[in-house]
């Protein structure tokens, strides 16, 4: 439950402001339709987050506990450093006739999500808790929780955040997370 619960908050509070989160509001202004955008972004991030929650995995198994150790307190505090830097969406979303808007935001999603600092923290959440599922499940109800809004809200709510404090806040608990790990090892949950 440790490992549903950390996974689901940590990644709710990073993925504020992140590019996915922009990416759900270009699919919800351009397409009208947040029912098959959500199960989109949905699958999408139950696809990639198991695969990192796997690579986790393999990791933690792969390195002796000390070397563990010292690459998921590093992991913790380079994506609380990357959660300071504000994230652009680089390229706008192109549809072709025939798909459908599940397609596309299932297909956007899961690229955009590739290398992100939510998918490196299901790596790192992965290779410190021992338990693929819960951290799989929280990740993508943290991801659902933060970009399910943007979807059926819009452009509304996004002016209204406060994403500056949002992400220091952010920046903190994985520098808070690193810093435990560095000092009480990956063993305590």
């Amino acid at each position: 439950m440790v490992a549903l619960a950390m996974s689901a908050f940590i990644v709710a509070l990073a993925e504020i402001g992140d590019k996915t989160q922009l990416l759900s509001l270009l699919l919800a202004a351009r397409f009208r339709r947040p029912m098959p955008i959500m199960v989109g972004i949905l699958v999408a991030t139950l696809a990639n987050h198991a695969l990192a929650a796997w690579a986790g995995e393999w990791v933690a198994g792969a390195l002796g506990p000390e070397r563990l150790r010292w690459l998921l307190g590093g992991s913790f505090v380079a994506i609380a450093l990357w959660a300071l830097r504000p994230d652009t969406l680089d390229a706008d979303v192109r549809v072709r006739g025939g798909m459908g808007v599940f397609i596309a935001a299932l297909c956007a999603f899961f690229v955009a999500e590739i290398g992100d600092k939510t998918q490196l923290a299901t790596v790192a959440l992965a290779a410190k808790y021992s338990s693929l599922g819960p951290v799989v499940i929280g990740t993508t109800i943290g991801m659902m929780l933060a970009n399910c809004p943007v979807v059926l809200l819009g452009e509304r709510i996004v002016q209204r955040l406060p994403l500056v404090y949002i992400r220091y806040a952010a920046a903190a608990v994985f520098a808070a997370m690193g810093a435990w790990v560095f000092v009480y090892g990956i063993t305590l949950t």
